[in-house]
């Protein structure tokens, strides 16, 4: 299985309680359906775990995972992203994306102009932005994840056509 076959679905927060439980930070439009994509694996595939969600925590859901049995081993899992295979997912609406898709995408402006390439997705709570890096750049260029500023979404050509608001150039 390749990395493209894969999508982050959520991270290990943390252990919880002293018998192994984890909390989970789940990235699914539903919470708790990470819990049904499983066997979720670690990011270089190495270690798969299914798991079984047990309460609501304090930013996030408890978690028991599989060969995960003391508060030791659930420390040493935080910061562990864990993903789900591409098959198991949804599909998605044609106006909706996994961010993995879009990262390494080239950005055009409305007039064929290449801007750059989107580099990451940041989303600080009111929405998406991406993150375009581009030659003779000094700054990365951030553009809001919109209809408005992003008209074309070509997953099969590779390539995003943005129209730039007036002043971001």
């Amino acid at each position: 299985m390749t990395a493209s076959d894969r999508i982050c679905v959520g991270s290990i927060a943390g252990a919880f309680g002293v018998q192994g439980e984890v909390r989970l930070k789940s990235f699914c439009a539903d919470p708790e359906a990470i819990a049904d994509y499983g066997p979720l694996y670690t990011e270089d595939g190495s270690r798969s775990f299914t798991v079984k969600l047990t309460r609501p925590v304090a930013g996030g859901l408890g978690a028991r995972l599989s060969g995960v049995t003391t508060k030791e081993q659930a420390d040493a899992l935080r910061g562990t992203s864990l993903f789900a295979e591409r098959a198991r997912l949804p599909k998605l609406p044609d106006d909706e994306f996994y961010h993995t898709d879009l990262i390494g995408l080239s950005v055009f402006d409305t007039g064929g102009a290449l801007l750059g390439v989107i580099r990451a997705i940041h989303n600080h709570g009111a929405g998406d932005i991406l993150e375009v890096e581009g030659q003779g750049r000094k700054q990365p260029l951030l553009l809001p994840f919109t209809l408005a500023v992003i008209p074309t979404v070509d997953l099969a050509s590779g390539r995003v056509v943005a129209d730039l608001p007036e002043g971001l150039e």
